[in-house]
């Protein structure tokens, strides 16, 4: 299967709380999107990996991914090594996205940026012919997205760019929601973490709502990119 992106992370989760409202607006406008998990979140405070990996499972239905798959490595203890860049490179090729959207470089879980660290090499590996890898005993052909950027999480940077999701920002909330096990419930016997607080999924639609005024919407998702100059064809294509 072609996809026309690929998002790459950390952990289930980390896409919908940071950008799954651009992906959301893609598959509307007819984009065909998977989603690569690379751990189950074993380590949450709250819930469970099997748990999680049902929450991801109806999340992406309402998404309207493509796919959706779990790399199975540990959540916490993942090394950024050979083997695991491999098994990345593999999935690049499987499905030869035009886009990869993967966690930023820096943020306040170590796993969020050792994830960044690793796709962005495995982006720029797998269009290297004598990199080989093989996908049902078959040898896969090179492929490199012409694209690659990277969500925004805990940390706030000066975005590259921002989307306007206000359209989107229901669907991103329920997407978001999905993964009920990680945020408030009154009736919750789990220890409080900083997502289970009530206010946090307030902050998440301030936030969205930060970049959305900076762009003259309600709502937006803020991007950052490796390229800090872009190329247009004239002024106008500029908005």
């Amino acid at each position: 299967m072609k996809l026309d992106i690929l998002t790459i992370a950390a952990h289930p989760d980390d896409v919908e709380l940071s950008c799954v409202g651009t992906i959301i607006k893609a598959v509307k406008a007819g984009k065909k999107v998977g989603m690569l998990d690379l751990t189950e979140g074993q380590l949450g405070t709250r819930g469970s990996a099997e748990l999680r990996l049902k929450e991801a499972a109806d999340a992406a239905t309402i998404i309207g991914a493509s796919v959706r798959e779990n790399l199975g490595l540990m959540d916490g203890y993942f090394e950024h090594n050979h083997e695991n860049r491999h098994k990345i490179i593999q999935k690049i090729r499987q499905y030869k996205p035009d886009v990869i959207i993967t966690n930023p470089p820096l943020d306040r879980h170590p796993d969020h940026g050792r994830a960044s660290a690793m796709v962005t090499e495995a982006w720029f590996y797998s269009g290297l012919q004598k990199i080989e890898t093989e996908l049902d005993g078959k040898k896969q052909e090179p492929h490199r997205p012409s694209r690659l950027f990277y969500f925004m999480q805990d940390y706030n940077y000066e975005p590259s760019f921002v989307v306007d999701i206000s359209d989107e920002m229901e669907a991103k909330m329920k997407a978001i929601k999905a993964f009920g096990s990680q945020f408030y419930s009154e009736n919750s016997k789990e220890p409080q973490t900083l997502l289970s607080q009530p206010a946090f999924l307030d902050y998440i639609m301030e936030k969205c709502g930060t970049w959305g005024h900076a762009m003259g919407t309600r709502y937006a998702e803020g991007f950052i990119t490796p390229r800090k100059i872009f190329g247009v064809n004239n002024i106008f294509d500029i908005k």
